[in-house]
């Protein structure tokens, strides 16, 4: 069979096996790679993000429509960088040997050992929100930890896709590190290559196709998903402060962050002053929606479905304020959508169903702690919360009864930038955690060793069972009491 006679799905599947043979290959080749390897292919990594700054932000926002520069610098290649250098900081401690406790039925002489070894060859499945640092944190896990990569990138980061297809090469051999681009359909492809792990992040819907997919192979999956995450403003806590932060981020990126304030709860009396600061901050740090800082919505299918959702709430009676002024326009080539708060928001709203992935602030009013958590805990746990109060009582309230992927107090998606703390989701926001050392243990096998010293104490428990094996098992089932 010729390739012009083979469909788009068969194409993709031969090219995927047979990148992911090679990889498995190398790896069988070269199954441990020493610490000094490790870490040249972790500086690999820094350096080829360094030398093509300028243009892999560019294709990011070419992709976007428009892309704020500073926000590609500050939310993806900072913390990749940085977190880089800290993996580099603490690989040697992380790769050593760990001595385990050597229990009755093994003498002194005999040891146990748990040794972190790499997994082989892990599948990475990028989303287009942030498609650098979502490809290079895991990268970053999964070099330390020993591993070769295969990457398959969104079909909303082509131009980022081919960029990373042109410049890789120069920096690693393809049963290293390969890049995927996808054009539509690769997915389920790539999700049912038998890799030794695979990490995905994206909606919860597309994240159980690729665990069903990956559970013919009985592979081991991360789901990095998203969810609805709230945030909690207490009576205590400054309103223009908690504005501030919140609307920094809940804007960051149009609101196309999974870990983003999805829903707002304020004390009734505390609505009209965060709302009127809001409109002030939206027009102090936008005054011009078209310009550069404020970021495109990704494709017109989902600025469409923003309008959709707005348009749904105003007609089930939710009171829409455009903080923006006016500037909104449902044509605008460059899908700018103008940041709005809604307000009175009921549960059978599109708005409060399903996340909302964009500059869309639904808020919720409360009169107890225990309202705000029983309505938490009523609907899927989310991938975090974010309680402010400067009280720690009530801040422990929320941490301890309301549970999600991680925490922010008194701010915002920060948790996540953290190197020294796992990130990850739970329940239907997700399983499994990256980065920092759980990422080099999500990425490696913690192999359990039990070394036999030269005196062996079981040879006074084989047969013919006796007088001496009776006294030594009754010996040894006291001792567990």
């Amino acid at each position: 069979m010729t390739t012009e006679t083979l469909t788009r799905h068969e194409v993709d599947k031969t090219l995927l096996q047979d990148r992911f043979e090679r990889q498995r290959q190398a790896y069988l080749a070269d199954p441990v790679p020493t610490y000094r390897q490790r870490v040249e292919d972790l500086k690999t990594l820094a350096r080829m993000l360094r030398e093509h700054q300028h243009e892999l932000v560019q294709a990011v926002s070419a992709d976007y429509g428009n892309r704020s520069r500073h926000e590609t610098l500050f939310c993806e290649f900072y913390p990749v960088l940085d977190g880089i250098k800290d993996t580099i900081k603490r690989l040697k401690k992380w790769m050593k040997p760990q001595r385990r406790h050597i229990d009755f039925t093994a003498f002194p002489t005999s040891s146990n050992r748990v040794i972190p070894q790499p997994l082989g060859v892990v599948g990475v499945i990028v989303p287009w929100n942030f498609p650098v640092n979502l490809t290079f944190a895991p990268l970053t896990s999964i070099f330390a930890a020993g591993n070769r990569a295969m990457v398959k990138m969104s079909t909303n980061s082509n131009r980022l896709a081919e960029m990373l297809q042109k410049i890789s090469g120069d920096y690693f051999p393809q049963d290293k590190l390969s890049f995927i681009a996808d054009s539509g359909g690769t997915g389920p492809v790539f999700s049912s290559l038998k890799f030794d792990h695979l990490i995905f992040t994206g909606s919860t819907a597309t994240g159980r196709a690729v665990m069903r997919a990956a559970a013919d192979n009985l592979t081991p999956v991360t789901l990095e998903l998203g969810g609805k995450s709230p945030a909690i403003v207490a009576p205590d806590f400054p309103i223009d402060t908690a504005a501030e932060r919140v609307m920094f981020w809940k804007l960051m990126n149009a609101g196309q962050i999974c870990t983003t304030v999805d829903y707002l709860f304020l004390p009734q009396e505390r609505v009209d002053s965060f709302v009127e600061k809001a409109r002030q901050l939206v027009q102090k740090r936008y005054p011009e929606l078209q310009g550069d800082d404020y970021t495109s919505v990704i494709d017109d299918r989902s600025y469409q479905r923003l309008w959709a959702t707005l348009d749904d709430a105003r007609a089930k009676g939710a009171t829409v304020i455009d903080l923006s002024d006016g500037q909104g326009s449902r044509d605008d080539p460059l899908r700018k959508f103008p940041p709005h708060i809604l307000l009175n928001v009921s549960e059978d709203m599109e708005v409060m169903q399903r996340e909302i992935f964009g500059p869309l602030l639904p808020i919720r009013t409360y009169s107890s702690r225990e309202e705000v958590v029983d309505y938490i805990n009523a609907h899927d746990r989310p991938l975090a919360i974010y309680p402010f109060t400067n009280d720690k009582s009530l801040r422990d309230f929320y941490i301890e009864r309301a549970i999600s992927g991680g925490v922010s107090v008194n701010n915002c998606v920060l948790h996540v930038g953290q190197h020294d703390i796992p990130f990850g989701g739970v329940g239907e926001s997700g399983m499994g955690h990256y980065h920092g050392y759980e990422g080099f243990i999500t990425f490696s096998k913690l192999r359990p060793v039990f070394y036999q010293g030269p005196l062996d104490p079981l040879k006074l428990l084989m047969p013919p069972y006796g007088k001496t094996a009776n006294r030594i098992m009754d010996l040894m089932l006291r001792m567990t009491r």
